[in-house]
């Protein structure tokens, strides 16, 4: 890790690569990828209070005529807006005869059962009692207190973002087979970016990481991101766990200081045969001081399809390394960054610093992208297919953010 804490700087967003590095030669990072680090930031995450909130969605898949329903943890949950344009929401069933209330329409801010015409204004009713809701801006978050066992907040933890006025948001969600704190896991181990993702990320290095004798719980992180095969965009970026179920990225240097990418994990209940499943909701708040950023804003509508493609792109490979994560620790086997902090600390231990063997890989798609980094764009295209092979990686992709 460099211990040189003075970000890239740039006159020019754009830098071209003239000695790219190609995938199997730049420099492993399995050594500084600490199964204790990542463990002990994991355990400090899932210890920090959330109130009991869990992200349901996007703001914008709530419609003054569709309500927008899910699932946490099991619960039925149904959220519209009321006659006001508030957001109001409660059990996904319907007091009268247990009906689904998701494909209920909302008519002058009464959601109204298709079964036999009951209507919920979003006040309380004999069988249905309604939930503590927010609205952030951008996400939807539903209080669910039997669920999160803690004591309740009248709101939730919700990162400061830039101002939306000034930004162009968008929303990715997928599921996975696993529990939140696999998903979390992934986003709090920095180092795999340039070699689970080449066609991405480039020239990736941690600076900090907890440990690293500084008092706070931040990794930063210095990377490109790769638009094309020599030309990229270097920043420099935080990553933090503000509460249990979310992983904060935030641009600090670099073209689009301030963004920021979060990512929320939310339970959904177990599928069929019994596994967990876990909604992925991402939102990408981009920025910048830039004049031609005005224009981005203007052509907000025509850019989110393309956020949420790519963030669908990494997590397509991400969520397989959380379904392996949760895999591991199911079959009681070495887990990579989901260890106890007590049992991670006795494997690093038990590195002497001799040879150069390797950690337990943690899926085949590693192997299979870096066959294909600095490839021409075709090549990455061919690996973005080739890497959608794995059942378990498959998420379920839906459109957010219009």
């Amino acid at each position: 890790m460099s211990p040189d804490p003075s970000p890239r700087r740039s006159c020019h967003p754009l830098r071209l690569r003239r000695r790219p590095v190609r995938w199997e030669h730049q420099e492993p990072t399995w050594r500084q990828a600490r199964p204790a680090v990542i463990a002990g930031a994991l355990q400090r995450a899932l210890v920090r209070p959330s109130g009991n909130w869990f992200v349901l969605g996007a703001t914008a898949d709530v419609t003054p005529a569709r309500p927008l329903s899910g699932a946490v943890a099991g619960t039925e949950v149904v959220v519209w807006r009321d006659a006001r344009g508030r957001l109001v929401g409660g059990p996904g069933q319907c007091p009268h005869l247990g009906a689904p209330l998701a494909d209920s329409p909302v008519r002058c801010g009464t959601l109204v059962c298709r079964w036999h015409g009951l209507s919920l204004d979003g006040s309380g009713y004999a069988g249905w009692e309604p939930l503590p809701v927010h609205d952030d801006g951008v996400l939807v978050w539903v209080r669910l207190d039997a669920v999160g066992g803690e004591e309740p907040t009248r709101a939730p933890v919700v990162p400061v973002r830039p101002a939306l006025a000034a930004s162009v948001h968008a929303v990715w969600t997928g599921v996975g087979t696993c529990e939140p704190r696999d998903v979390v896991a992934n986003r709090l181990d920095p180092w795999h970016g340039a070699w689970f993702h080449p066609y991405s990320f480039v020239d990736l290095s941690v600076v900090r990481a907890p440990g690293d004798g500084e008092d706070d719980d931040v990794f930063v992180v210095d990377v490109s991101f790769r638009l094309a095969r020599r030309v990229v965009v270097p920043v420099r970026a935080e990553f933090t766990a503000p509460e249990p179920r979310t992983v904060l990225m935030r641009i600090t240097d670099g073209a689009g200081a301030g963004s920021v990418v979060e990512t929320h994990a939310t339970p959904l209940g177990p599928d069929e045969l019994g596994r967990p499943r876990t909604a992925v909701v991402e939102a990408v708040v981009a920025t910048s001081k830039r004049p031609g950023f005005a224009l981005a804003r203007a052509l907000a509508p025509a850019l989110r399809p393309l956020l949420r493609t790519a963030a669908g792109r990494l997590w397509h490979d991400d969520l397989a390394y959380a379904v392996r994560l949760h895999e591991l620790r199911e079959r009681g086997g070495r887990e990579t960054g989901t260890t106890t902090a007590k049992d991670a600390g006795r494997a690093d231990e038990g590195d002497s610093g001799h040879g150069e063997s390797a950690p337990p890989a943690i899926t085949g798609r590693a192997e299979a992208a870096g066959r294909v980094a600095d490839g021409s764009p075709e090549d990455a295209r061919h690996q973005a297919r080739g890497a959608g092979s794995g059942k378990p990686a498959v998420p379920r992709k839906k459109r957010t953010g219009d």
